[in-house]
């Protein structure tokens, strides 16, 4: 049944909460066929929500806990949704304020509770994260993050999976891994609807009829915003509404049956695979955004009063026993029981046991599969004559398909054509660079596929999916425009792990390439930017300089268990000095393993990516004027190879950092300063940078040819470490 009366809201106006009460309540079947003990046992987890709530409350102002949320004024939503789907069935992506929706599919308030102190035995985070953000294997609910908007995204994913668990036969396990009528629930308020991620998540949800349920709980307020100042109109429904297949259902989310009917239907809706449906649910946000808030900055008294009216808890009291459902007696002792089992969690998680500060670095990085050992070391088994990095990087990924059926493929013009009918009139796209080339001709449409124009879209979705245990390799197209993406990479997947304490990973690989010596690249297809992602824990980057490499690197990248950003250099992927046989279809390199490229004992130069061939050039010349060099690609940047730079550097005295990023807080800052700090004894020069320019890389040749470095601004470091 849906609900279609009006839901503008008048966020200032105590008028128009009240209008929205009455409109919400009309036409309601007397208790929508619930049965006297489902009606209690909502009100029971409502209850037990906001006195929780309220205990939080208390434990902070006592500075017992160091944060605290409420989902005070939601409660009836989220309960309503929580008891009409199922947990460790269905998927739930919800956010900071969906305490009751917790509750309802099996969060226990000492679990809460030991969020709030920050105890080692937390089951969602160990201590990590902060409280109001829950997490089960056994609910089927991931770790949440703090950002708004961005969980759109790895629902869509996660329903994706699904359907991928659904479709591939060849996966071992996949009946296992999802069930045919499930539904992919993704909460948000009001505010988190301005995010971008949510508009791209329906793109998609739409496009491909998702069984994803949205759920919209509009409180009038992002903090101190009011909807009617970012939403056109102030109601979010009548603008999704008009997305081809969304399915959209409008309640009072303070009144219980109202939201009961409407979860009811638009679950009904999703599981029997009709498309994704939203359903707005008006609700008032009863205490301020968080303890560090103070609504009556911004809220009139007035307006203060009428929310109160809307109170969930006593809108439900009064249903309770105006239909004779519950005495003023039996809620009263339920009461009595709630309060009870509140404070005992609460007395029992203060006596909890706090994290190790010797653990802090635990669970950056797979505790399971380390990238860098023995493990990933590997003899090349030679097949065929040199090819180029493209080449070498093609057949890895096809090899790689062929051996691990959980792997896909996608990102923008990846595949070969959207549309496979044609496939046999046309030679296929395969990406700008035509590095995925056949590979949808040989894996098909539902493995390697293609992607909006968003980069964000692209990334979230793959993080969404690793969390069922795909396997995907996505593509950014050029690292210029990686940027829309940064939010996911930096708050989502490199956190993933360690913000669970392990419960849930994110094993994606972003390839994207990257870097200048393009002659008309430009500023906005010639960025390099390594040192920005070094900054980035929980992720590996990598940056091959050879054809043999990058297969080497990509193939442990995806085999390994943490996020990899695999940087591919635009102006090596066809080059004839770093061809390579191909080694083969288990070649592997350990991470944090560089390579002694040309051995020397005057100077080193430690480098990586386009400035490997530089810096070999610069130092054959310096040979003939006889000094020894000796270059040292380091391949992977995080993490580097420190033995091998502690090594040359004892053997040579003399150090020379380059590469291709701005000569500013790039990378090779960390490698001098380090070297600097644990290796200044060994040191018979200071340590010589080479860099790019601290300006944009230009369009103009001459131009492009002064801000990018070259083997003459090396040879000019070599000349000058080796005179000091």
């Amino acid at each position: 049944m849906c609900h279609n009366f009006p839901v503008m809201k008048a966020s200032t106006l105590t008028g128009g909460a009240d209008a929205r009460t009455a409109a919400g309540t009309a036409g309601e079947h007397a208790l929508a066929g619930l049965s006297r003990e489902e009606l209690l046992a909502a009100y029971r987890t409502m209850l037990l929500s906001r006195k929780i709530d309220d205990k939080e409350i208390q434990l902070k102002n006592q500075s017992l806990i160091f944060f605290q949320i409420s989902g005070a004024g939601h409660e009836a939503i989220q309960v309503a949704a929580a008891r009409n789907l199922r947990p460790g069935h269905d998927w739930f992506f919800p956010y900071y304020r969906d305490r009751a929706l917790c509750l309802g599919l099996g969060v226990t308030p000492y679990e809460m509770f030991l969020a709030g102190v920050g105890s080692k035995d937390d089951p969602a985070s160990g201590g990590r994260q902060m409280p109001s953000h829950w997490a089960s294997r056994e609910l089927n609910l991931p770790s949440p993050s703090s950002a708004t908007g961005t969980q759109c995204l790895h629902a869509i994913g996660c329903a994706e999976a699904g359907r991928l668990y659904e479709t591939l036969t060849a996966i071992p396990d996949r009946e296992s891994r999802y069930r045919k009528d499930e539904v992919t629930l993704v909460s948000v308020g009001d505010g988190a609807t301005s995010e971008g991620e949510f508009w791209e998540s329906l793109n998609t949800a739409c496009a491909q009829k998702l069984p994803v349920l949205y759920l919209v709980e509009d409180n009038g307020y992002a903090i101190s915003v009011p909807v009617d100042v970012q939403t056109p109109g102030g109601d979010i429904s009548r603008i999704v509404e008009h997305f081809p297949g969304m399915t959209v259902f409008r309640c009072d989310g303070t009144d219980y049956l109202s939201s009961h009917t409407a979860l009811r239907d638009a679950v009904a809706h999703v599981r029997a695979r009709k498309g994704p449906a939203l359903v707005h649910a008006t609700v008032v946000r009863l205490y301020s955004h968080s303890l560090s808030d103070d609504e009556k900055l911004y809220k009139t008294p007035a307006e203060r009063s009428a929310e109160a009216r809307r109170d969930p808890l006593g809108r439900m009291r009064q249903l309770l026993t105006s239909e004779g459902v519950a005495s003023e007696h039996e809620l009263a002792e339920i009461l009595t029981a709630v309060e009870r089992e509140v404070a005992e969690a609460a007395n029992r998680a203060l006596e909890a046991s706090k994290p190790d500060p010797a653990t802090a670095m635990l669970h950056v990085f797979s505790p399971d599969v380390d990238p860098t050992s023995d493990a990933f070391a590997s003899e090349a088994v030679p097949e065929g004559s040199p090819d180029t990095m493209v080449a070498s990087i093609n057949r890895t990924l096809r090899d790689e398909m062929a051996r691990e059926p959980r792997m896909v493929i996608f990102g923008e013009d990846v595949a070969d054509a959207s549309h496979e009918e044609i496939l046999g009139t046309v030679s296929g796209k395969g990406g700008v660079f035509k590095v995925t080339h056949g590979l949808q001709r040989a894996f098909g449409g539902v493995r390697v596929f293609n992607s909006p124009l968003a980069e964000a879209n692209i990334v979230g979705r793959a993080v969404g999916m690793a969390l069922r245990g795909i396997k995907p390799v996505v593509e950014i197209q050029f690292f210029d425009y990686i940027w829309p993406a940064f939010m996911q990479i930096r708050d989502e997947l490199s956190m993933m792990r360690y913000r669970s304490n392990s419960l849930w990973s994110a094993p994606v690989v972003i390839r994207v390439p990257i870097g200048g010596y393009l002659r008309g690249g430009a500023p906005y297809h010639s960025q390099s930017a390594v040192a920005i992602f070094a900054h980035t824990p929980g992720l590996r980057v990598v940056l091959p300089s050879n054809a043999q490499d990058a297969a080497g690197l990509l193939r442990t990248a995806i085999r390994c268990d943490d996020p990899v950003l695999f940087l591919e250099h635009k102006h090596l992927y066809r080059q004839t000095y770093n061809k390579g046989v191909y080694p083969g279809p288990d070649y592997t390199i350990p991470f944090g393993r560089a390579s002694v490229v040309r051995e020397g004992t005057d100077v080193v130069i430690l480098t990586w990516g386009a400035l490997v061939q530089r810096s070999l050039l610069a130092a054959q010349q310096a040979e003939r004027e006889g000094i020894s060099v000796a270059v040292v690609d380091l391949r992977t940047i995080i993490p580097y190879d420190w033995d091998t730079i502690s090594r040359m550097t004892k053997q040579t005295n003399r150090v020379i950092v380059a590469h291709e990023d701005p000569l500013t807080a790039g990378f090779g800052a960390e490698i001098a300063a380090r070297i600097g700090e644990e290796l200044f004894d060994e040191l018979d020069a200071p340590v010589k940078r080479v860099a790019g320019l601290d300006c944009p890389v230009a369009y103009a040749p001459v131009l492009e040819e002064v801000i990018l470095p070259g083997a003459p601004a090396v040879l000019d470091a070599i000349r000058t470490v080796a005179a000091y």
